[in-house]
This record gives C-alpha cells, sequence and structure tokens, in this order.
C-alpha cells in the first residue's frame, strides 16, 4: 500500500485517507507501533504500548465497514500520560517504582469518553515522576519507571515536563493526539519546547476523576497536538461534566456544540491582544521571537495592547508551594487510599518508604524534599492554607481581571517558556522562565503554539483568556499558526551543532 508518511499527518488529512479507504485504523495503528519501535528507544516517549491496540482498531474499522461511525476520532490512535487510569491491561503509575504493576480498577472519565468516542488508546507517556511534584531539584521528564524521556529536535535536551512523552509523542510522529495534565506548566512548557499545540483549559471543563493527583486547586488534563485544528477535536471529547468531579459542574452549559467550527484563519482581525513583554525579559532570543509573535499576530489583523503588566512569578510561587503542599497531602492519599489490595503503598508516607527502600533505583539523581515537606502539612482549608490561596488568587486572578476589563482584551499574548536546557541530572533543571503559573493558579485556560526557534530548539507562545473562553482562544491560535511558518519537524539530532 503506497501511503504518505502517516507520522506526520493531521487529523483533516487521515480523514481524507480514511474515506477515500486509503487509510484503516488497523494499518494506521501499525504504522504507529512500527515507528514507535524504530525510533523511540531514543526518546522514550512511550513508557508503555497498550497490548489490545490493534485489536480495538480492529473493531473500529468493522464498525466503521458496518456503517457506525461515533464521531471524528473514530479509529484515531491517543496516547495519554501515565498517571491518567485505564481500566484495561496497561498499568497506571505516574513513573514511580512504587506503584509498578498496578492496573487501575477502571478509566478515568476521560479515559471513558475517549473510548465511547471511538478512539484507539495506543498507550501511555512517559512522564516527570509524579508529575514533577517530587523534588525540588528534579529533572524534567525523567521517571524511575520509565528512564529520561529526550526532545526529539535534540537528544541531549530537556522535553519539558511533566508532560514530557506526551509532547515528545506527538511531536516524534508516534502519535497525532495526545493527552496529558497541568498543575502549572506541565501541558504548555513540553508542547512549547517540543514544537506542538497544547491547551491548559479552564479549571473544571476536564474531569480529574481517575488522574494521580497534584493539587485540587490547579490540576486539570488537556490535549496536545500538532494543529489547533487537531487540538480543538480532542478538546470537544475530553471537555464535559462528570458527575462524580464537583469542579466541572458547570462545563457542559459553558462549552460550545463545537471547538472547531469558529477556526478561521482570519480570527484576529480585529482582536484585542495584550502583550506582556515584561515576561520575555530573561532571555534576548526569547524576547525577539515573542516581538515577532507579536508582531505576526498585528499583521494578521490584531489590535496589540501594551503595555500589560502581571505579577512576576517570584512574587507568587512562596503562596503557591504552600497550597500545593496542603493539597498534595490529602490529594494524594485519598488516591492511594482507594487502590485495591495488591498495591503495596496506600498513603504519601508508604510512599516515601518505598523510595528510601529502593534509593539505588528511585533517588539516585534527586531527592523527596517536596514529599517531606508535604507530610508536615495540616488539612485542607487550615488558616495558613486559607491565606496563601487567596494570595495566589490575588495575585494572578485579580491582576489578570482588572487587565482584562481596563483594555478590553479578548486574550493576553504571553511567551510560553524559555528554549529546551541541556538535560543534567546532576543539577537538575535549569528552567530560565515560564509563564504558566498566571493561568495555572488562576484556574484560566492557555493555548501555546509554536512561535519559532532558538538555535534550531522550538519555542512557543502562549493565549491567555477568561475561563470557558477556549473556543475564542482556539480561533486566535489557530489565525496565528496560520499566518506562520510550518510547524518545526524534529530532526533526532544528538545535540546542537557547535558554534563555529
Amino acid at each position: 500500500m503506497n501511503l504518505p508518511d502517516l507520522s506526520l499527518l493531521c487529523l483533516r488529512d487521515i480523514a481524507v485517507l480514511v474515506q477515500g479507504c486509503t487509510l484503516s485504523a488497523t494499518v494506521f495503528v501499525g504504522h504507529l507501533l512500527a515507528a514507535i519501535r524504530a525510533r523511540d528507544e531514543r526518546t522514550r516517549a512511550v513508557i508503555e504500548i497498550n497490548p489490545d491496540a490493534l485489536t480495538i482498531a480492529a473493531e473500529r474499522d468493522a464498525e466503521r465497514a458496518a456503517g457506525r461511525v461515533r464521531g471524528p476520532l473514530h479509529g484515531v490512535p491517543v496516547l495519554v500520560k501515565d498517571n491518567i487510569d485505564t481500566g484495561d491491561r496497561m498499568q497506571t503509575t505516574a513513573g514511580s517504582l512504587a506503584l509498578a504493576g498496578h492496573r487501575a480498577a477502571a478509566d478515568a472519565f476521560l479515559v471513558k469518553r475517549l473510548r465511547e468516542a471511538g478512539a484507539v488508546l495506543l498507550g501511555k507517556t512517559n512522564l516527570s515522576e509524579w508529575a514533577n511534584f517530587r523534588a525540588s531539584r528534579s529533572v524534567s521528564g525523567w521517571s524511575s519507571r520509565g528512564g529520561q524521556t529526550r526532545n526529539p529536535h535534540a537528544l541531549d535536551r530537556t522535553p519539558g515536563g511533566s508532560s514530557s512523552g506526551s509532547a515528545v509523542a506527538v511531536a516524534a510522529g508516534y502519535c497525532p493526539l495526545a493527552v496529558g495534565t497541568e498543575t502549572d506548566g506541565s501541558i504548555t512548557s513540553p508542547a512549547a519546547m517540543n514544537g506542538i499545540v497544547g491547551i491548559k483549559p479552564t479549571l473544571g471543563l476536564v474531569s480529574r476523576r481517575g488522574i494521580v493527583p497534584v493539587s485540587r486547586s490547579q490540576d486539570t488534563a488537556g490535549p496536545m497536538a500538532r494543529t489547533v485544528a487537531d487540538a480543538a477535536r480532542l478538546l470537544e471529547v475530553l471537555a464535559g461534566t462528570d458527575p462524580e468531579d464537583p469542579a466541572t459542574e458547570e462545563a457542559d452549559h459553558r462549552r460550545p456544540a463545537s471547538y472547531t467550527e469558529g477556526l478561521d484563519e482570519h480570527g484576529l482581525e480585529g482582536a484585542r491582544i495584550g502583550v506582556a513583554r515584561s515576561l520575555a525579559a530573561y532571555h534576548e532570543g526569547i524576547a525577539r521571537i515573542f516581538d515577532e509573535a507579536a508582531r505576526r499576530a498585528e499583521r494578521a489583523g490584531a489590535v496589540l495592547v501594551e503595555p500589560i503588566e502581571l505579577t512576576p512569578p517570584e512574587r507568587v510561587r512562596a503562596a503557591e508551594m504552600e497550597v500545593l503542599l496542603t493539597d498534595f497531602r490529602a490529594d494524594i492519599d485519598a488516591y492511594l487510599g482507594r487502590l485495591d489490595s495488591g498495591v503495596e503503598v496506600r498513603c504519601l508516607a508508604d510512599v516515601i518508604a518505598f523510595n528510601e527502600a529502593h534509593a539505588d533505583r528511585v533517588l539516585r539523581w534527586f531527592g523527596q524534599d517536596l514529599f517531606r515537606r508535604a507530610m508536615t502539612r495540616g488539612p485542607v482549608g487550615n488558616p495558613a492554607y486559607r491565606a496563601a490561596r487567596e494570595e495566589c488568587l490575588r495575585l494572578t486572578r485579580d491582576v489578570l481581571e482588572a487587565a482584562f476589563a481596563a483594555h478590553e482584551l479578548d486574550a493576553i499574548l504571553l511567551p510560553a517558556t524559555c528554549a529546551p536546557w541541556r538535560i543534567d541530572w546532576v543539577n537538575g533543571d535549569h528552567r530560565l522562565g515560564s509563564s504558566a503559573y498566571l493561568a495555572a493558579i488562576s484556574g484560566y485556560p492557555s493555548i501555546t503554539v509554536p512561535a519559532g526557534l532558538l538555535h534550531g530548539l522550538p519555542v512557543g507562545v502562549s493565549f491567555l483568556g477568561r475561563p470557558w473562553s477556549e473556543a475564542g482562544l482556539l480561533r486566535l491560535a489557530h489565525a496565528f499558526e496560520r499566518a506562520g511558518d510550518p510547524r518545526p519537524i524534529p530532526g533526532f539530532a544528538p545535540s546542537l551543532p557547535a558554534p563555529g
């Protein structure tokens, strides 16, 4: 069968092949499994292949042949992060050896929605262990179960985290769609660093049930894809009210019938975009790319409004950490306490003890100081927690609302994060800057899209909006995408070329 390179196609191209009877789900899944076998030894993005993927694909093909098509994701392979429960033969471990062998009793709510939409669960992706909430000096993309995920644009560079494997899998062509999770930057940062699209939804648009938690105040799952339109398609499936997650009570009423109908290459025309230029000041190369991104939006018809001054990250980090530590102690104990008796760890204290007992494999490169600090926190709702949460919202949500109202903004344009740094297991991550905290802490939505290359490494920008404004943000991001250069294609280079 003479097929194009399926690893580079978007859903629109895939649909054309399927409708022309040129491509089946079985062939597509087989092609992607071959790509993973051939290339993922270098990137380690996929922590586990679904042993039933080809069987599920054949079932989707049989349904299509019988005239039953469940929707745009029918037969489409999707990878999900390994902190998302799947009630099948795959494990759910958050990358930790402490949960090795754990098979969830039921699907996470979002996985149930994916199956109902006809998607083929291809496997699980590697991540920063425990969604990067084990140690303050951690290494993004590393887990004791999955090893080190690597950026396919330069294999000695970080993939970002914690949804490292999901971002790399999409960029490297192992799947057209993946699901990540975010507490603070875990979707948007790896999306930017791998040259793909990532959506951090409004808190409460996507159910958290069945996801290994960090924080009830900030956790959400979201789409990762090669194009804005593809991310919108996936969001249509993920978004919705879950009766067992109270945070999603408004989701069905707030979400539109479609996130794709409003996509328009002229979507930036007349839009009022606030430009948070000062958040790019930490690196002249990032500032240059961000300036060009703002000019691109302006050439596409946007009205730029600046300066937009927002709370710098250092002013809110201490309060945010107090919230996260308290949430984590309560939320992880609740999650682990619900697991079946075959799991060795049933609370955070058990995980800490397990890690100490297996320190040669788990704690070789960095420790678990965040776990230990979380053990000292009181219950959610204690006075220190309430004060910290109020401070967080004052410095993010209140400041954002003031900017939106004062300037009548449709969105705020932000530099997503820095370029990928070299992986360093001895010293840990070398992050220079990120704007993810604003959407993460406030619970507001943001969409990250590729904006350019810095010495061959991907750099992204983010559109941040008010709650439930995903449809509008997608329209803006789609127009921005269409007005620029094609998505960067990774070359799996061992490292960046040495300076001349």
